[in-house]
């Protein structure tokens, strides 16, 4: 941490520091970040320890219950806090940093499949709210008999692409169905794509004539607007629909981000760096490979096809427990990278 201040530091003196207000305002955030929020964050951490360490003195004298629970209560969230920070050490990619639009999609035009789906949504709106972060659905489809069809979520807190990059891919769930009378086994498709939101650091623009935007020419009842957008990137067919915001205008420009963001993980997959310049025949879905198993009946488990990592704890994980997974997708990750990078020094 120290280096990379001294290196911000570095950055700020240079003459010309100030000509591009925009990436000068996100390396002030950074710094922000690094030096009073991590100053914070080790200072709470030592007032918890401090105040655990008090309390077992007490308690060492006399017992008492409430005491007592107090001292698990910190312990928990010590532990917790610290979980965090560990997994936040293996995000080393320029953009882990950013926020992120998380979408799911059920992959079956059906009542099971989209009611995983929704469970899925809910799964990772409890780990977000677990974690503080602040998520908003900004575009969702609901399902012919229950369920979403699809739903796409905004974190905009920091570092979520890094947490979450991890559950793209397909997610598929063994259960016994609750829409057959026949209460028989089921297995249900849904698929996540999580993708960086860009920053304004990354002027990207999309020419008018690639876009074909749609929106209601009849507003209908004037006690209940209809403010949808619908937005088409011709070029690559990429389409979003956004309905939650109050405003026509501001469902546009949340369908705009959103298309953006899309577009700008295909071009880093492709290895371009324009728009105009992504091969819409090589566009290759991230999320369409099976990355995990949700086994509800006739046992229960939770097996990443990735790290092997699994649970029999099903009911936690669809709470919102997802960090350990998580975590060893990330360690993983970092492994092969560090493994890549001393193949290529020694080949040098």
């Amino acid at each position: 941490m120290t280096a990379r201040i001294q290196y911000l530091d570095q950055v700020i003196a240079q003459p010309d520091f100030w000509n591009n207000p925009t990436p000068a305002y996100e390396t002030l955030q950074e710094i922000e970040y690094s030096i009073f929020y991590k100053h914070q964050q080790y200072h709470r951490w030592c007032s918890i320890l401090e105040d655990i360490k008090a309390a077992l003195e007490l308690l060492d004298l006399s017992a008492d219950e409430q005491l007592w629970q107090e001292v698990q209560t910190n312990l928990t969230q010590l532990q917790q806090e610290l979980e965090t920070a560990e997994i936040r050490q293996l995000l080393s990619d320029p953009h882990d940093q950013k926020a992120a639009f998380l979408t799911i999609t059920a992959e079956v035009d059906n009542a099971d499949s989209q009611y995983w789906a929704y469970m899925l949504l809910q799964m990772y709106c409890r780990w977000g709210k677990s974690h503080n972060y602040q998520l908003d659905v900004v575009e969702i489809s609901e399902g012919n008999e229950a369920g979403i069809k699809y739903a796409t979520l905004e974190i905009t807190t920091r570092y979520a692409y890094g947490y979450l990059k991890s559950e793209t891919g397909t997610h598929q769930l063994q259960h016994i169905s609750p829409f057959d009378v026949t209460n028989s086994l089921r297995t249900s498709l849904a698929s996540v794509e999580v993708i960086p939101i860009l920053g304004e650091s990354v002027e990207w623009e999309i020419p008018e004539k690639d876009l074909e935007i749609t929106w209601p020419r009849h507003w209908g009842n004037v006690n209940r607007l209809e403010t949808w957008v619908n937005m088409v990137h011709i070029p690559t067919g990429i389409s979003v629909f956004c309905d939650q915001q109050r405003s026509l205008m501001r469902n546009k420009e949340k369908a705009l981000a959103i298309l953006k963001s899309k577009l700008f993980a295909i071009a880093l997959a492709q290895s371009v760096e324009q728009i105009d310049q992504i091969q819409s025949r090589q566009i290759k879905p991230r999320s369409n490979k099976l990355i995990r198993e949700y086994i509800l009946h006739p046992y229960t488990k939770v097996k990443d096809l990735r790290t092997n990592v699994e649970t029999p704890a099903a009911t936690e994980v669809l709470d919102g427990k997802i960090d350990f997974f998580i975590k060893a997708y990330l360690q993983q990750l970092n492994l092969s990278t560090s493994v890549g990078k001393e193949v290529l020094d020694n080949f040098k």
